[in-house]
């Protein structure tokens, strides 16, 4: 994938919106105001391992830890709670692969909302 293709996909999920908050370079994909993916556009002071296209991603301590030892392009995120949070350097990972970790990402984030909230979107994905 590319960066557009991140973005989009990403975009594409019910009800998720984008900011900027920490910069220029840094995108950061919200679910009722919860951050779940924090996609890097390049160069900044966000710049790191020879600039390669990269997101931090929020999924369950034993999703990061199994992701974490079976791709070398999954890491503990630089900035983020390295417990919750990996860096997932894309550009050389199958498109696949990176879309089912950003959806269960969203859905990490489905299901820790309230739960009338949590209902609009149960209804809403089909991921």
């Amino acid at each position: 994938m590319n960066i557009e293709q991140v973005r989009k996909y990403t975009l594409s999920l019910y009800g998720v919106t984008e900011d900027q908050p920490f910069g220029d370079d840094i995108i950061t994909f919200r679910l009722e105001g919860k951050i779940f993916v924090c996609l890097w556009l390049g160069g900044g002071k966000h710049d790191m391992k020879n600039s390669e296209p990269r997101f931090a991603l929020k999924l369950s301590p034993e999703k990061n830890e199994e992701l974490r030892e079976k791709y070398s392009d999954v890491r503990p995120a630089w900035h983020w709670n390295k417990k919750h949070w990996s860096d997932v350097y894309y550009g050389q990972l199958e498109d696949k692969l990176v879309q089912e970790w950003i959806s269960e990402s969203y859905q990490l984030v489905v299901s820790k909302l309230p739960k009338a909230i949590r209902q609009k979107y149960i209804n809403q994905t089909s991921i």
